[in-house]
């Protein structure tokens, strides 16, 4: 079978950015680890653009809206990305007392994800609606519509309610329901709390994330069609490699 130039010089192009990005992580592993912090990755391979060449699939074909294998369901816990980015965001007013919020439902390829698909740049505020009550804000449902929902090949309000979907799958632990103060765990504690809330949730199908010995967030594998949470090795593998981690009080 021949092989087109645009083809190969995207494999080419990959290739190169995956070496780049492999210097990168051994010149500063400690850097690598803590820049997964709302939408800087969801696992550590670069991003696959899909309207580029850089984008084609193992199999050589262009990724398209909708050409994905599986979801992540990104769970961020408020007060941690709060402590992270300041304190000027409307997710961090004070008496909001927010806990895990949703960041984000990405598609995903078992190595690397698509990402600023064509599309719809804006969703409706009828699309919005559906949104309500999943995010901290508006801005951060349309940001996440541009970057991943537009790859899905779903509609805005199709999108944001399977967002809702992946959401109510999710049964967040005891303890991280309106806890009272800081509490600390290490992050294995963390998924096995998880694990117990939700029995078919099982071992690499989930990881948690850190910045700086502070849980950010936690992502959770769904299979494409949201039925059933699935295996994610390159996801689970990616998660905080902190003995303990300080999980901040909800504002």
């Amino acid at each position: 079978m021949t092989v087109s130039p645009s083809i190969r010089w995207g494999r080419h192009l990959r290739a190169l950015a995956g070496v780049a990005l492999l210097c990168a992580m051994m010149a500063n592993p400690a850097a690598a680890r803590e820049d997964c912090i709302l939408d800087n990755c969801a696992d550590k391979a670069p991003p696959v653009t899909a309207t580029t060449p850089q984008s084609a699939t193992p199999s050589g074909t262009p990724s398209s809206a909708g050409d994905f294998d599986f979801y992540v369901l990104a769970l961020s816990w408020s007060a941690g990305f709060c402590e992270k980015v300041g304190w000027s965001h409307d997710q961090c007013e004070p008496g909001r007392r927010l806990g895990f919020v949703v960041h984000g439902l990405w598609p995903q390829y078992e190595h690397g994800y698509p990402s600023n698909c064509a599309g719809p740049g804006n969703p409706s505020s009828i699309a919005l609606e559906r949104a309500a009550g999943l995010y901290p804000d508006q801005r951060l449902a349309r940001y996440e519509w541009r970057k991943h929902g537009a790859c899905t090949g779903r509609s805005p309000s199709d999108y944001f309610a399977d967002v809702a979907r992946a959401r109510a799958a999710v049964t967040i632990p005891t303890p991280f329901v309106d806890p009272a103060g800081e509490q600390t765990f290490a992050p294995i504690d963390i998924e096995r709390a998880f694990y117990a809330a939700n029995p078919r949730l099982r071992p690499g199908m989930m990881s948690v994330g850190c910045q700086r010995s502070v849980l950010q967030e936690v992502r959770i594998c769904f299979s494409k069609d949201l039925r059933e949470f699935r295996a994610c090795p390159e996801v689970a593998r990616r998660g905080c490699r902190s003995r303990e981690i300080s999980v901040p009080a909800p504002l």
